[in-house]
C-alpha cells in the first residue's frame, strides 16, 4: 500500500561543478547553488562524487555537509574509497549507483541481483553509521527484490529510458516503460522499501512519475541547471515543484 506523504524534490548540483571545472576556476560554486536551491524549496541536495572527480570534488562534499540545513544525498559507486568518504562525513543518505569512467552520465541501474553478497556487506557499515541507504536501479522486479533482501531502505528507480523514449517520440515504448516504472514502484512499496525516482526528468516528463503515489522523492539535476541559464535556479526549481504538486493532485 502506498505511504502517504509529501512528494520531495532533491536537486542535483553536479553540473554546476561541471561548468566550474570546464575552466578550472573557483566558480560557479556548487555550495552556493545548493544554498539557492534550498532557499527555493528543495527538500534535499544530491551530489555524485565520481571516482575520476569530473564534477563534484571532495571539498564540495565537505562544504555541503557544513553549509546545508536540508539533507545531503551522497551518490557514489560501491568502492572502498567512496565507502570511507561516506563514513567520514555520514551524510543523511547514500545512494549507490553504477559507475563507468567512459560514460557521460549514469547509463543504467545498479546490478543488485548478481552482486547481492558483495553489496550486502558494502552497505551494512553505512547503515550502522546512520546513513539511509538507497540503490539506484532499473524498473526490474529482480533488482527490486534483491535490494530489499540485502537491507537497502530505499530504491531510486531509473527514469532515463522513459525520458529518452519521450524525447525521441517513441510514444508506445515510452508508455510501456512508464507502466514498468509504475508497477515497480508499487512492488517496491509492497516490500516495505521507500521509493524514489530520477534521471533525465524535465518539465515535460515529470508529471506522470510525480503522480505515482508510491514515489516519495524525485531527484532532478541536469535539466534544472540547464533551465537556470534562462530563468534562474530559484524560478526553475519553483516551476518544477509546481508541476510535481499539480501532478500529485
Amino acid at each position: 500500500m502506498a505511504k502517504p506523504g509529501k512528494l520531495r524534490l532533491g536537486v542535483n548540483i553536479d553540473h554546476v561543478a561541471t561548468v566550474r571545472n570546464a575552466r578550472g576556476s573557483a566558480y560557479p560554486e556548487p555550495v552556493r547553488a545548493a544554498l539557492l536551491a534550498q532557499e527555493a524549496g528543495a527538500d534535499g541536495i544530491t551530489a555524485h562524487l565520481r571516482e575520476d572527480r569530473r564534477h563534484i570534488s571532495d571539498a564540495d562534499i565537505a562544504g555541503l555537509m557544513a553549509a546545508l540545513s536540508v539533507p545531503l544525498n551522497f551518490e557514489m559507486a560501491a568502492t572502498a574509497e567512496m565507502q570511507a568518504i561516506a563514513l567520514r562525513h555520514v551524510p543523511h543518505a547514500v545512494c549507490i549507483v553504477p559507475e563507468k569512467r567512459e560514460e557521460r552520465t549514469t547509463e543504467g541501474g545498479l546490478e543488485v541481483a548478481r552482486e547481492e553478497n558483495r553489496l550486502a556487506h558494502f552497505i551494512a557499515p553505512l547503515r550502522e553509521a546512520g546513513c539511509r541507504v538507497s540503490l539506484f536501479i532499473a524498473a526490474d522486479q529482480r533488482q527490486v527484490a534483491a535490494a530489499q533482501r540485502i537491507g537497502a531502505q530505499v530504491v531510486e528507480l531509473h527514469t532515463g529510458a522513459y525520458c529518452d523514449l519521450h524525447a525521441e517520440g517513441r510514444l508506445a515504448e515510452r508508455d510501456a516503460e512508464l507502466t514498468r516504472l509504475r508497477e515497480m514502484a508499487e512492488y517496491a512499496d509492497s516490500l516495505g522499501l521507500e521509493v524514489h525516482a530520477g534521471h533525465g526528468l524535465t518539465y515535460d516528463t515529470v508529471g506522470p512519475v510525480a503522480a505515482f503515489p508510491e514515489v516519495l522523492e524525485l531527484n532532478i539535476g541536469h535539466f534544472l541547471i540547464g533551465e537556470a541559464i534562462f530563468r534562474g535556479l530559484g524560478p526553475a526549481i519553483v516551476e518544477m515543484r509546481r508541476l510535481m504538486e499539480a501532478a500529485r493532485g
